[in-house]
């Protein structure tokens, strides 16, 4: 079913349900409310520990990186007290930081979003996205199922004013100056008309400017081709709604724009349908984890090549940090009443350290407030522009 459908249907049951009590702090460890950690001035971040591929260990594992590097974090942990409390004892660097919130029930990847709506009060992923709302952290961070975990959290969370669905922006390594591109959606829907691409536009244009300063974004359609008759008739649409607003809504729009773009300099927002986006994505990361394993082959071939690899050790230290897809692992889900980042259900601890880190960043520059507040001029704009104040974007 899909996921607007599924929304439509069963937020009114889910929102009258009576919520678990997921109170229950590991062994040894004190409520964060206790600790001296909001007093310190940490920022809280709720992590769903059961959601990705390679089990709790990862998660707990990123998450320990990531307490290390950064002094001024804290984290909820939501999952199976028991198993997680033996994972946390083990790492130090969470000694005093990490409170575990019991959840017995795990989503996974094959489970129907629709299923989750209905069964999934006692999961982890619903208990992290509830402490976001009920403010006892900042930001949710999930491994997990994107469908489940889009769909919870329009319903959690609810939709910021003018949001009508929901898109994932990702930071894409680019020779831009910022050295990030941003680019949306990448699997919150696998279909969008040329209504949903300018929302994702505005959208996308908002998360620069505010995620990356940049003051006035150049947005991207992503096509087969940059001429104007090229694409499917949405896009030829949306070509002509997302250039009409750009004055309104504070971006240059520099047309469409074609795969090869997607890490150049051209543009600072790519805007494309959850499908198409989806599909880039995991075709760059795959790209970028074959580069890697053809320069490691290439340089063990023999004693002059080793050799060679040797001298060039600084350089190549660098390029395999520049292109590695976990080091980017994040993508944050636009348009919500809170901050939720969606790491690789595949992530290793690197990967759920850089979804953590992403995560503190959004939290320590308000972000939720920023976007909010840019979408509601936004919006403002266009319906007044437009005339029809019964519209929404």
């Amino acid at each position: 079913m899909p996921i607007a459908k599924s929304w439509q249907l069963l937020t009114k049951s889910i929102w009258t349900k009576t919520q678990p009590d997921f109170s229950v702090t590991g062994t040894g460890m004190k409520p964060l409310g206790d600790q001296s950690n909001q007093s310190l001035g940490r920022i809280v971040i709720s992590v769903d520990a059961m959601g990705g591929d390679r089990g709790p260990a990862t998660v707990v594992a990123g998450i320990s990186r990531s307490a290390k590097e950064n002094p001024d974090i804290a984290f909820l942990l939501h999952g199976p007290k028991d198993e997680l409390e033996k994972l946390v004892a083990k790492r130090p660097h969470l000694a005093g930081r990490c409170e575990i919130r019991d959840a017995s029930d795990v989503v996974h990847m094959e489970d129907k979003p629709s299923h989750v709506m209905r069964h999934g009060q006692d999961t982890s992923m619903w208990s992290a996205l509830d402490a976001v709302r009920n403010g006892e952290a900042t930001v949710c961070v999930s491994c997990g199922n994107t469908g489940a975990l889009m769909l919870l959290s329009m319903v959690r969370l609810r939709k910021l004013p003018g949001v009508i669905r929901p898109a994932i922006a990702v930071l894409w390594p680019s020779r831009n100056p910022q050295g990030f591109n941003v680019m949306l959606d990448v699997g919150a829907d696998i279909r969008a008309d040329e209504q949903d691409l300018l929302r994702y536009a505005v959208m996308g244009a908002s998360y620069a400017r505010n995620g990356l300063s940049i003051a006035r974004p150049r947005i991207g359609l992503l096509n087969v081709g940059t001429e104007e008759h090229k694409g499917r008739a949405e896009l030829k649409a949306a070509h002509d709604l997302i250039a009409a607003h750009a004055d309104k809504a504070a971006y240059d729009f520099v047309g469409f724009v074609e795969g090869g773009d997607i890490p150049g300099n051209r543009c600072d927002v790519i805007i494309t349908d959850g499908f198409t986006g989806n599909i880039a994505l995991k075709t760059g990361e795959g790209t970028a984890s074959l580069i890697g394993d053809l320069l490691k082959e290439a340089f063990a071939f023999s004693f002059l090549s080793k050799f060679a690899a040797l001298l060039a050790l600084g350089s190549l230290s660098r390029l395999k940090k520049r292109i590695d897809p976990r080091r980017v692992n994040g993508g944050v889900f636009l348009g919500l009443n809170g901050t939720v980042v969606k790491s690789h259900g595949s992530a290793d601890a690197t990967g759920v350290a850089a979804a953590v880190g992403l995560a503190f960043r959004l939290a320590q520059n308000d972000f939720s407030d920023k976007i909010a507040a840019r979408l509601a001029l936004a919006t403002a704009q266009i319906e007044a522009e437009a005339g029809t104040e019964g519209q929404t974007l």
